[in-house]
C-alpha cells in the first residue's frame, strides 16, 4: 500500500471520522510536531495518548471539523497534501466561548513516515482567515 494511501485513510478514519480508536493503526509512538505555527503541540514528540489529546482539542471545538484532500505527492518517506477544512465551531477554544460559526480555510501538510507509520507533519495553513470567520479578529 502506497504512503499516500495510507495517508487518505488516517485523514478519512482518525480526522474525518473520529476514530481515535484508530490512531494507533497509523501514527508511530513518536510522533513529532516539527513546524506547525500557532499548534500548542509544535515542536513536541507526542505518544499516542498525547496525540489523542490534540485530536480532542480540535474534535471538542469542531465536532464535524473535515478535511477534503485536494492533492496528495508521495516521495520515498514524505506525503504532502493540501486541503480544505471545514467544521462549526461548538465548542471552546481556550477562553472563547463558542461561536456556532462555520469555518472554512485551505492548508497544506507534510507528513513524515517510517515503517509505514505516520512520524510527525509540517504544516502551514490559513489561521487568520479562521479568526477572522470565528469573529475573533
Amino acid at each position: 500500500m502506497s504512503k499516500a494511501t495510507i495517508l487518505r485513510a488516517f485523514m478519512t478514519n482518525v480526522w474525518n471520522e473520529k476514530r481515535k480508536d484508530l490512531v494507533e493503526t497509523y501514527v508511530s509512538p513518536n510522533y513529532k510536531i516539527h513546524l506547525d505555527t500557532g499548534d500548542n503541540w509544535e515542536g513536541q514528540t507526542l505518544n499516542h495518548a498525547a496525540f489523542k489529546k490534540r485530536l480532542d482539542f480540535s474534535f471538542d471545538s469542531f465536532p464535524d471539523i473535515n478535511f477534503d484532500i485536494q492533492s496528495a505527492i508521495e516521495e520515498e518517506n514524505h506525503v504532502a497534501i493540501t486541503w480544505i477544512l471545514t467544521g462549526t465551531n461548538l465548542g471552546k477554544i481556550g477562553e472563547f466561548p463558542p461561536t456556532n460559526k462555520k469555518i472554512k480555510t485551505k492548508g497544506m501538510t507534510i507528513y513524515f513516515f517510517e515503517n509505514n507509520l505516520i512520524t510527525g507533519h509540517s504544516q502551514v495553513f490559513d489561521r487568520m482567515t479562521v479568526r477572522k470567520q470565528l469573529g475573533f479578529v
